[in-house]
């Protein structure tokens, strides 16, 4: 790959995370609020504007050297990244248990809606008559299905702290609850255990064809 179709891959690839991993944020911080807790709200982070929620390293550097590398490779790495978490006060939430279930799930429910709404966007790109923004359209409709589809599916394993451990936490009675909540400092070692020994390829990658076949059926694309 040569240094122009690198910048390209760059450029197509930029909004769509941006889009993904900031609006991912906004949504816990939105239901949070919803349910009692004004602590995301108060410091600004219930908000659409992606500056309010951009980590240098997690929603800039980390998506451009996955990029990049899988790129120069050859092959298509499992691109993610993250942005500033979304501080969520438990005890404010009126039923703490339940609610930060909901608080949970919303940022993969998010990144679900923008799966659906890139992938209307490449139907419309794909049977309204072609101009001069058709092709590069396409191109970033189809970054925004792979990366919002990776990032639900990433963030719903039930591990700690991912949204899906969050869920899973909410799902167990009481006393296993406590217990799996101890885990959460091993939560981050896991993960990267399971990225470094590829592991975590083979355990998504399945589910993300899956979606990619429902989401294809459905807008027929």
């Amino acid at each position: 790959m040569d240094l122009n179709q690198l910048v390209q891959a760059i450029a197509i690839y930029a909004l769509p995370v941006l889009l993904a991993i900031t609006l991912h944020e906004a949504a816990h911080g939105y239901v949070a609020r919803h349910f009692g807790d004004m602590t995301a709200y108060a410091q600004g982070r219930v908000s659409l504007n992606p500056t309010r929620h951009i980590d240098l390293v997690g929603t800039i550097i980390v998506p451009v050297l996955i990029l990049v590398l899988s790129k120069l490779a050859g092959g298509a790495g499992l691109l993610f990244g993250w942005a500033k978490p979304v501080p969520v006060n438990y005890s404010a939430l009126r039923r703490p248990r339940q609610h930060m279930m909901w608080v949970a799930a919303a940022g993969p429910g998010a990144n679900l809606a923008m799966a659906l709404a890139w992938a209307a966007l490449f139907k419309a790109a794909d049977v309204l008559p072609a101009n001069y923004f058709t092709q590069a359209t396409l191109l970033m409709a189809r970054a925004g299905i792979e990366v919002n589809v990776i990032l639900m599916l990433l963030n719903l394993l039930p591990i700690l702290p991912l949204d899906g451990g969050r869920i899973l936490a909410g799902l167990l009675p009481s006393r296993l609850a406590w217990r799996y909540a101890k885990l959460e400092p091993w939560g981050f070692p896991i993960l990267l255990l399971l990225l470094f020994t590829s592991a975590l390829g083979v355990i998504l990658a399945p589910l993300i064809s899956f979606s990619y076949r429902v989401i294809g059926t459905v807008f027929q694309i």
